[in-house]
């Protein structure tokens, strides 16, 4: 008799070689379309409604409509959170693309994961915030110090509206590039939000690997090393 939740449907969901290749296109945070994410598996379109159903049944994605036009998305953030814990593990036991992409070194130095920083520029981020002082440890992982909320708000974030949230304010997420924490969670997101408004990183097309600016090589390790040393934070040299 087994005990507790159910992994072995999620795990089934998850595993087919299709619907793996969809929910990680997803992991960009975009909504993308049936024909957009059959593009992305190699399958047709009939086939794509079917995975869709069971991705939808399992509580995996969630639709909406725009018009004429149906959109899909992850459901959640934990969703995202999960499918990056599994890459870290198909990474760690050498589970490799045959032939590695163009776009490789780009996710690793910094992408999307769901709504948040990943990569080494989203490692970065996380280890000034807990070297100064921002981040303390809490039962369920990290939370906001009174130093934290003053590094953030300083960098222009709305801090009254996102601890007003139902979303944790912080959350850590396994990054699979880098095989450690990352920042996820409501501040996490804001701050990727605020690095895309102030043009230090830029979305790329064709995958989730963010473009790091000329402006943003400059300013974005000044910021580090400020939010490390616990400083103001400010945006800008």
């Amino acid at each position: 008799m087994s005990h507790g939740p159910d992994i072995a449907r999620i795990g089934a969901l998850i595993g087919d070689p299709a619907r793996a290749a969809m929910l990680t296109a997803l992991m960009s945070g975009k909504a993308l379309t049936a024909s957009e994410l059959a593009r992305v598996a190699g399958i047709g379109a009939p086939t794509v409604s079917a995975h869709l159903v069971k991705l939808a049944e399992g509580g995996l994605i969630a639709a909406e409509k725009q018009g004429r036009h149906r959109y899909v998305r992850l459901a959640g953030a934990e969703v995202a959170e999960a499918l990056e814990a599994l890459l870290g593990l198909a990474q760690s036991r050498g589970h490799l693309p045959f032939r590695p992409g163009p776009d490789d070194q780009a996710m690793r130095r910094a992408r999307v994961c769901y709504d948040h920083l990943a990569g080494e520029m989203g490692i970065a981020l996380y280890r000034a915030l807990h070297a100064g002082g921002a981040l303390a440890l809490a039962p369920d992982g990290v939370a906001l110090t009174d130093r934290g909320h003053g590094l953030l708000d300083g960098l222009g974030l709305d801090m009254p509206a996102l601890m007003r949230a139902r979303r944790p304010a912080c959350r850590t997420c396994l990054d699979w590039s880098e095989r450690t924490h990352h920042l996820a969670g409501g501040a996490g997101a804001a701050l990727l939000t605020r690095f895309q408004e102030l043009g230090w990183l830029r979305p790329r097309q064709t995958s989730r690997a963010l473009r790091v600016t000329l402006e943003g090589e400059r300013e974005l390790p000044r910021l580090f090393a400020r939010l490390g040393a616990g400083g103001q934070g400010s945006p800008g040299p």
